[in-house]
């Protein structure tokens, strides 16, 4: 193995740790608190952040971070190193004890998302680029799309009618991710809007287990950008992307945008 398998092999494994502690903080907060609803979602987020933030303080102080609960440091666009995360994605759903939230840790390398993991503490789960599922087999069932369970997009409820795909609501962007990485469903498309930490860690796991990750007009995902707002998101298995992609194209050109 050489220095830089190393290194990366290094960084997923703190990923891994980082994303799992801070599912387990969050646990235990909801467990052992009076708060409910909105307060609990706010002290869950600044917990979480704390503690992400002062373990990769002491693990990789050289490196630039940025994190939707902490002030942006423009700096960071000068590194090549950015650890991008979303220290509880989900806090709807946190705050109401579901199980759809997550936590999101990746190293951005040059703008490219590498070694992360995408905790998904509710369920007792982490996903990991070093240690990525294997692709389960095709099915021959209806193709299943997540979709927001509180706010489809009607572009994407569009897409689902013309391929005739079951819709399956979940709610943060990580667990949506992590259904199609687990088998649960096929196809995760967002066109919303979101920022660099709703998927920088999603899009790790999900391409180090074989999955097609693009922007829904077929791009590659960049991060570390000046603004680092990206408002779409496709996640698939590889072998309906041209299907999907075609198809996004049709919407687009009949409704001027997805």
């Amino acid at each position: 193995m050489n220095e830089s398998t190393q290194e990366w092999c290094s960084d997923a494994a703190l990923a891994a740790e980082i994303a799992e502690g801070a599912g387990r903080l969050l646990i235990n907060l909801q467990k052992n608190t009076l708060l409910e609803g909105k307060a609990l979602g706010a002290a869950g987020d600044a917990m979480s952040q704390a503690y992400i933030s002062r373990t990769l303080q002491r693990h990789r102080p050289q490196d630039a971070v940025l994190s939707e609960e902490a002030a942006d440091d423009p700096s960071r666009i000068e590194h090549s190193r950015v650890w991008i995360v979303d220290p509880l994605d989900g806090t709807r759903e946190y705050s109401e004890h579901r199980t759809d939230w997550a936590v999101h840790v990746a190293l951005a390398i040059d703008g490219t998302a590498g070694p992360g993991a995408v905790a998904l503490p509710g369920l007792n789960l982490t996903l990991r680029t070093d240690r990525p599922p294997l692709l389960a087999d095709a099915s021959d069932t209806p193709l299943r799309m997540l979709v927001s369970r509180t706010r489809p997009a009607p572009q994407a409820l569009a897409i689902a009618k013309q391929l005739h795909a079951t819709l399956v609501p979940m709610g943060s962007a990580g667990a949506k991710a992590m259904a199609v990485v687990r088998g649960e469903a096929d196809i995760y498309l967002h066109a919303g809007g979101q920022y660099e930490w709703d998927s920088c860690a999603p899009v790790a796991v999900a391409q180090a287990a074989g999955l097609h990750v693009s922007r829904i007009d077929g791009s590659a995902c960049c991060y570390n950008r000046v603004v680092p707002y990206m408002p779409d998101l496709l996640i698939c298995r590889p072998e309906l992307a041209p299907r999907l992609l075609a198809a996004i194209r049709e919407i687009t050109a009949t409704c001027g945008s997805l």
